[in-house]
């Protein structure tokens, strides 16, 4: 079953219509579905396509050379095996058709690693003769550092060559939530929580069986796909995993300050900002400020709150890796029961904030708001306040800070993840947080909807009331 996409499909026949030939990138995080959408953009072009392995340069010469023989082209099949990379993609150019031609080299980073000389031989032949010919390449790869700073960076070959450059994202939540189509809108919410937008997770989860049926037997049972998992990819692109599990765990159960994860972690602080640079680099990790921070206070190592990206590492982390003892004695429903199941909630509002988020940026884009968004997430800070005819700076945070470039126009959201309706007083006690100078909007974001009080009140104060079946049926 193929979700979503469109964007990213559309991007790609824009590239294969052209009127040149294309060099493409496409590239982003293990799992996220790159191959999956290849697939269905070649689907009825004509095209060669390989899929690297981590072989040594004959090795992946000679299963190119079986590969490109299943497509059966007679100027081909006498070739035993290509002699070198030239004459390897110059096989494009045998395919019988007057359309353009398309070879895609899928995870290309593993033939880089073997031969660090393939950029330039391809850099060459593109420059001398592929570029002049109707064809479309796509470069395709997980390792994302490794494209970032070996492919895409200006002291490698192809840097000015490529002529398109796409990174695959998770899906969105609207998308994501197909794949659970009888689910109630907080179940649909609570999978989106564990499993992200990740479409290699979300096949895993039968959508005729419960969220907690699905964590049991496809997240904590030891050998289904989802239980290594995590493990795998820490091994894949990380030298210490025993460290960065360290990291990641602190960082999973509340520890977001530099200080916090230093202080649990132990860690040397020189080699912690090494550690988490490299999470960054890899998408695992995130580094959040508060809308309205200044440029200084972004580059500043100690400021920011780091938090996981990922929601499938931040529910492994939150839930199972500290827990694996138990899960490795096939325990899994106690760790569920005495774990999980009264914390859920709880997780699953973080994710819920996002997912609020998100939808006010759809809403921008589509230019249902009374201005443009350019600064969106939470917003932390201090505040002068007054009681009792004393003053004194309190804390402040809000869920959601939306704002326009100039910063005259805002949006403050609230959202609550709960299962009762949004009442008044929590209403007006959300108002009173923040006053910022310039004209603000509200948006008022439940699971549970909102009391009759709260709706009239909305009504006669202009703020927008928005509910989680309101967010799940919103179209892009």
């Amino acid at each position: 079953m193929f979700i979503g996409r469109k964007n990213e499909l559309q991007f790609l026949e824009e590239c294969y219509h052209s009127n040149k030939a294309e060099l493409v990138v496409l590239y982003g995080r293990r799992r996220v579905g790159k191959t999956e959408l290849i697939n269905v953009f070649c689907k009825d072009k004509p095209h060669f396509y390989y899929a690297c392995r981590e072989y040594t340069d004959i090795q992946q010469l000679q299963s190119f050379t079986d590969k490109i023989h299943s497509y059966h082209i007679p100027s081909l099949d006498l070739v035993g095996r290509f002699e070198d990379w030239e004459k390897a993609f110059l096989s494009v150019l045998q395919l019988p058709t007057d359309q353009k031609k398309i070879l895609v080299i899928d995870e290309f980073p593993h033939i880089c690693k073997s031969n660090p000389s393939v950029p330039s031989i391809l850099q060459i032949l593109w420059d001398e003769k592929l570029r002049h010919e109707n064809v479309m390449i796509i470069l395709s790869g997980s390792a994302m550092s490794f494209i970032e700073k070996d492919i895409l960076s200006e002291k490698n070959p192809l840097y000015g060559r490529t002529t398109a450059t796409y990174k695959v994202l998770p899906l969105p939540y609207t998308d994501a939530i197909k794949f659970f189509p009888n689910y109630s809108d907080e179940d649909k919410l609570i999978a989106y929580s564990i499993l992200g937008g990740i479409p290699y997770y979300l096949t895993q989860f039968d959508p005729d069986k419960s969220v907690k049926q699905n964590v049991l037997q496809q997240i904590l049972r030891r050998g289904c796909t989802l239980y290594n998992e995590v493990e795998f990819l820490m091994k894949q692109e990380l030298r210490e995993p025993s460290i960065y599990n360290t990291v990641i765990e602190a960082i999973a159960t509340g520890c977001n300050s530099f200080n916090d994860i230093l202080q649990r972690t132990k860690i040397d602080k020189s080699k912690l900002s090494v550690y988490l640079k490299n999470l960054l680099e890899l998408s695992v990790v995130d580094k959040e400020f508060p809308v309205l921070a200044t440029k200084n206070e972004k580059v500043s190592a100690q400021k920011g709150s780091y938090i996981l990206t990922d929601n499938f590492f931040r529910f492994w982390y939150a839930f199972a890796y500290r827990n694996l003892t138990d899960l490795e004695a096939n325990a899994a429903e106690l760790v569920w029961d005495t774990e999980i199941a009264d914390e859920l909630h709880n997780f699953a509002s973080r994710s819920f904030e996002v997912v609020c988020k998100d939808y006010l940026l759809l809403l921008s884009r589509q230019k249902l708001l009374p201005f443009r968004i350019t600064d969106a997430g939470r917003y932390w800070g201090k505040k002068t306040a007054t009681t009792n005819n004393k003053t004194e700076t309190v804390p402040v945070e809000i869920d959601l800070m939306a704002c326009d470039r100039p910063q005259k126009n805002f949006i403050l959201g609230e959202c609550k993840f709960t299962n009762s309706p949004f009442d008044l007083g929590q209403v007006k006690t959300f108002m009173d947080k923040l006053k910022p100078h310039g004209t603000v909007l509200y948006f008022l974001f439940s699971l549970s909807g909102f009391t009759e009080a709260v709706q009239q009140f909305a009504q006669s104060e202009n703020i927008q009331l928005v509910t989680a079946h309101d967010i799940a049926t919103v179209s892009d």
